[in-house]
């Protein structure tokens, strides 16, 4: 099964950020979310998306969870 390709402000949608914050997150490498290079174009695999989501979960009672 082909993987989606998602383009960066499908991305940022996806994840809840704006376009502007994705590219921002990328240029400053603020968080290593995995790209696609097809020429000038970005492409974000959707299952990268997905693990980069799961990666900040925090779980109840972690030391990063705010009162």
């Amino acid at each position: 099964m082909e993987e989606k390709l998602l383009n960066r402000k499908e991305a940022a949608e996806y994840l809840g950020v704006s376009f502007h914050t994705l590219a921002f997150w990328k240029c400053k490498k603020r968080f290593e979310i995995p790209t696609v290079k097809m020429g000038k174009l970005v492409k974000y695999r959707l299952s990268d998306l997905r693990r980069f989501v799961e990666s900040r979960l925090i779980t109840h009672g972690g030391k990063d969870e705010l009162n």
